[in-house]
């Protein structure tokens, strides 16, 4: 592994848990769209 594959994995690893984050967020929010769109009116 060289230096500028050092910093490539270094750069992804950083910007890993944000979109682990965002996923989850996203997730959550179509979760919650299901449960009002599944309620009888």
């Amino acid at each position: 592994m060289d230096v500028s594959d050092a910093k490539r994995l270094k750069a992804l690893e950083e910007k890993n848990p944000k979109l682990k984050k965002l996923l989850a967020e996203q997730m959550l929010n179509a979760a919650a769209l299901r449960e009002l769109l599944s309620k009888k009116w």
